[in-house]
């Protein structure tokens, strides 16, 4: 994840941090499914998707 869409992520609402986490999570399970299926070979997708995850957590955290 580049520098400038780690400072976007910090410039959403709270509720728009909810929503994004919402869809990664809907994304990061079709990539398992696909990881199971075979379909996948590489698992890359799946560690950047939990990253972005854990850093929108974080930011929804510090705005608590």
């Amino acid at each position: 994840m580049k520098k400038k869409d780690i400072q976007e992520l910090k410039r959403h609402s709270p509720e728009e941090l909810a929503r994004l986490i919402k869809d990664e999570s809907v994304k990061l399970r079709t990539l398992h499914f696909d990881l199971a299926a075979g379909k996948v070979k590489d698992i890359t997708p799946i560690r950047e998707t939990k990253r972005k995850i854990a850093r929108m957590k974080t930011f929804l955290n510090t705005h608590e």
